[in-house]
């Protein structure tokens, strides 16, 4: 408990620091987008008016410091300021229309191939030399070799575009966002699964590797030799023992996976125009909206810092040994 707990001060901390720079980072260069927008209507706006917009565009001429302190505020209310790109729009309600498209695809992709992954490696490694190990690996890791977009490219040529097997864009079929029907709900997963089964293909051959050499590697341990001296089961030494501490390595890219989640699969969402954040991301660094951009920035940062303070907590819940250290 108190390991976790100085763990979670850590993240604090380096969660204040990743704010701090966030905000001094833009404000410190020379220039920014907002003022040059408001240098374009100085000379046909009277001083109220143009006072008014600097407003709106929350360009001021306080103390850095005062700055900072009020960003600090209004973070805590969750108040990103206005969208340079898409005034006047709140940076929060743009975000909000996305975010949540950029979870599910993201969670779904990264915890099918964390799953397939480990559980084709362990496979794999059990009965290494054999037939399973010496076809799976290569061709998982030939797979993972395709340039991400070229593969995205390719699925969506065939399965989409030739095929018509899945549609070809967007979240759902209709304007407006399905009800969690059945029918809405089977509309967003066939939406889903061409960006999803994009990011698992690409993923899945490291996910296996690593697990299928840490496999390798705990399968020499003296304990394993003993549980099955002691009649246990092949399958439960397998999963009960095995699999359960070949599988920490995996767990440690799990939490990095987690925190790429908003940033990893741009080329997925641009290809098939999935509207999450990734896409989002790149219309706010071709537009120059610094608001935008600093708020999922943050968003990056801050979901990497709370996947590894998770891996954190997982590993002593895994991990015997991790926990006996603590305690000792």
């Amino acid at each position: 408990m108190v390991y976790l707990l100085k763990r979670l001060a850590f993240y604090l901390l380096a969660a204040f620091v990743a704010i701090s720079v966030n905000f001094f980072l833009p404000r410190l260069a020379p220039g920014d987008p907002a003022s040059t927008i408001i240098a374009a209507y100085s000379s046909s706006l009277n001083a109220t008016a143009l006072e008014a917009l600097k407003a709106a565009y929350g360009v001021t001429d306080a103390p850095l410091i005062t700055q900072y302190f009020a960003y600090l505020g209004n973070l805590l209310r969750g108040d990103f300021g206005l969208s340079l790109s898409q005034f006047p729009s709140s940076v929060t309600s743009v975000i909000a229309g996305g975010i949540w498209w950029s979870v599910l695809l993201g969670l779904v992709s990264v915890t099918l191939s964390f799953v397939l992954g480990s559980a084709l490696g362990a496979l794999a490694a059990w009965r290494r030399g054999g037939f399973f190990d010496r076809i799976v690996p290569p061709v998982l890791l030939f797979l993972s070799s395709f340039p991400y977009f070229f593969l995205a490219l390719l699925l969506f040529y065939v399965l989409c575009f030739r095929l018509h097997w899945f549609p070809m864009g967007n979240a759902f079929s209709s304007v407006e966002r399905p009800p969690l029907t059945p029918a809405g709900i089977a509309d967003i997963l066939h939406h889903l699964a061409m960006p999803a089964l994009t990011i698992v293909l690409v993923s899945l051959g490291p996910w296996a590797l690593n697990m299928r050499n840490a496999m390798i590697g705990v399968l020499s341990e003296d304990y394993l030799t003993l549980a099955e001296a002691k009649g246990i089961p092949p399958r439960r030494v397998l999963l009960s023992h095995a699999a359960r501490t070949a599988l920490l390595p995996n767990v440690t890219a799990l939490g990095a996976a987690i925190g790429g989640v908003f940033s990893g699969q741009i080329l997925a969402e641009i290809v098939f125009t999935y509207p999450g954040l990734g896409y989002l991301l790149l219309r706010a660094v071709g537009s120059v909206d610094y608001p935008l951009m600093q708020a999922l920035f943050l968003i990056i940062t801050l979901s990497v810092l709370a996947a590894n303070f998770l891996v954190d907590t997982a590993y002593t819940l895994l991990d015997p040994r991790v926990r006996a250290g603590l305690e000792a």
